[in-house]
């Protein structure tokens, strides 16, 4: 009977992405390899990919609300809005107005 061999697989990552997830692997007593081998254990015994893959989904209101964000922003930059540095100042603005 032959002796089975390990296979290699050469990744290309964000050379971050990758520093930031050993280091969290590290946290969990794991290593990159064995996140690997156990990810492919498990995509074999469910014939699908082991945690969820979608882009995610905004409902409207959350996505008009980042809009308008962008917005405010924009218009602080151009001196078209007030800013705060906290809350009481924000108070005395409105008080004062």
């Amino acid at each position: 009977m032959k002796a089975l061999t390990n296979s290699v697989i050469n990744v290309h990552v964000d050379p971050r992405d990758k520093e930031e997830a050993t280091k969290i692997l590290k946290d969990l007593g794991l290593n990159m390899t064995t996140l690997i081998n156990m990810t492919l254990k498990q995509v074999i015994k469910r014939k699908a990919v082991p945690f969820e893959v979608a882009n995610p989904l905004y409902s409207d209101e959350l996505e008009n609300a980042l809009k308008e964000s962008v917005i405010i922003e924009q218009e602080y930059k151009e001196g078209k809005r007030k800013g705060y540095n906290n809350a009481n100042e924000m108070m005395r603005s409105i008080l004062d107005d």
